[in-house]
């Protein structure tokens, strides 16, 4: 077995350590977020590579959607020789506009991203208003 090793990433892995950003539950880490509006919706990827989907609680309050997720640590009796994957409790929270519409965020997890997709809500979509008019306040213009 072939292990290379790479100085300046040990050193940020032993800082990530000691610092404490492992996640935990008092300090979860947080996860990369890719996100954009498509059309009628807003969409957002998380990464969560490896992490079981029954572990992933979406939660929203106050249009404020928190995203959590846990990586569980390496169990039994084994010598880790490489361990860069962060582990434990992962976090996101996101303050979502009122144009959003909450009651309808649909979620769906597929190869470790987690997709969610919020439509507009439809106050917020653009819409005509007509202008009325009464026949009495016609007159011709001259010019």
């Amino acid at each position: 077995m072939l292990v290379r090793t790479d100085p300046f990433r040990e050193l940020d892995r032993l800082s990530q350590q000691v610092l404490g950003t492992l996640g935990t539950v008092a300090r979860p880490s947080g996860m990369p977020i890719d996100a954009w509006r498509e059309g009628e919706e807003f969409v957002a990827e998380f990464d969560l590579p490896g992490v079981d989907p029954a572990t992933v609680d979406l939660d929203v309050e106050r249009n404020v959607l928190t995203v959590r997720a846990q990586r569980p640590a390496l169990q039994g009796d084994r010598e880790v020789l490489v361990a860069e994957r962060p582990r434990g409790v992962f976090s996101r929270q996101l303050i979502l506009g009122d144009n959003l519409d909450t009651e309808k965020i649909t979620a769906s997890y597929h190869a470790g991203v987690l997709t969610l997709r919020i439509p507009v809500a439809e106050k917020a979509k653009p819409r005509k208003i007509a202008i009325e008019t009464s026949s009495d306040d016609r007159r011709a213009i001259h010019a």
